[in-house]
């Protein structure tokens, strides 16, 4: 990383301004850029420069990082008027943590790479809380040797970091890491309803599973809301959707069934046809509710 002096970063939201601060944390100067002037210079502070837009932070940085909300988003930044991708050099290498399809890598990776300018596509795993503790999980694609360059870096803001092969490989690994997490979530909606209609009590039930072995993420941040009528805390549902439609397209391609994500699917569909994409994928409980008869504490 000797010839990387300046690290850029594009994309200062929840997630990115935890991560842009470990590095900042670890001595790594940083040229900052966020499309949103308010949360832009909120980032301001010894060891940040702010930068006017992305071709500027192109022009001074050799490895840059992307946080940005999807697919169509970094692809403005890359190819959009006075673009990231026309400003950069040779050797630049592009880090993007955003989640987006495994096919929009590939493609970034290639037209980049025919400019001498390598893509990884590194999304993370892990919420805001762990953004800012330097603990989030990164799995990457892309080509191995910049991979290694950037490492240190990657592990300024991530716990885990682990190369999973070529370009795409990144987002093909989050989007599986996605699903299983999706299917907890629908089980989760299934089982405590039920368990109230079988005469438990639903916070007992909670207590539980979170330490036994039907324990999962999804199960302890979920459950935990969802008892306390709290449906706005988490990825929407319409979006988490996409991520099963995805996966199943790519199970189609390669014929391999999978009956226990179509199950889940159902849950998803159901819930988005009464109307609850906007709210956290919890909200699938309110389909369990109205089914089974039964209102859980802090339900609807």
């Amino acid at each position: 990383m000797d010839d990387m002096d300046n690290v850029g970063f594009i994309g200062l939201g929840a997630m990115g301004s935890g991560m842009m601060a470990n590095l900042v944390s670890n001595g790594v100067a940083v040229v900052a850029y966020d499309s949103d002037i308010v949360t832009l210079n909120a980032a301001s502070r010894p060891g940040v420069r702010l930068a006017e837009n992305v071709a500027t932070v192109g022009l001074d940085c050799k490895p840059i990082i992307l946080s940005l909300p999807d697919g169509e988003v970094v692809e403005q930044v890359l190819y959009g008027a006075a673009g990231l991708a026309a400003a950069l050099a040779p050797e630049s290498i592009i880090v993007d943590t955003s989640t987006t399809q495994a096919h929009k890598s590939k493609e970034f990776a290639s037209r980049l790479g025919a400019q001498g300018v390598w893509f990884l596509d590194a999304p993370v795993s892990g919420m805001e809380g762990r953004a800012a503790d330097g603990t989030l999980t990164i799995m990457v694609g892309g080509e191995e040797s910049a991979f290694n360059r950037v490492l240190p870096l990657l592990q300024h803001m991530g716990e885990t970091v682990v190369h999973m092969g070529p370009p795409g490989s990144g987002q093909l690994t989050k989007m599986v890491n996605n699903v299983l997490y999706n299917v907890s979530v629908a089980a989760m909606a299934e089982m405590l309803p039920l368990a109230a209609r079988l005469g438990l009590d639903p916070q007992s039930v909670r207590r539980v599973v979170s330490t036994s072995s039907g324990q999962s993420f999804g199960f302890d941040y979920f459950s935990e809301r969802v008892l306390e009528g709290r449906f706005d805390e988490g990825y929407p549902m319409g979006k988490a959707f996409k991520d099963m439609l995805a996966i199943s397209e790519h199970a189609n391609a390669q014929q391999a069934p999978m009956p226990v994500v179509s199950g889940a699917m159902q849950t998803y569909k159901q819930a988005l046809a009464e109307g609850h994409g906007a709210e956290a994928k919890g909200a699938m409980i309110k389909v369990w509710q109205r089914v089974l008869g039964v209102r859980l504490e802090g339900g609807s």
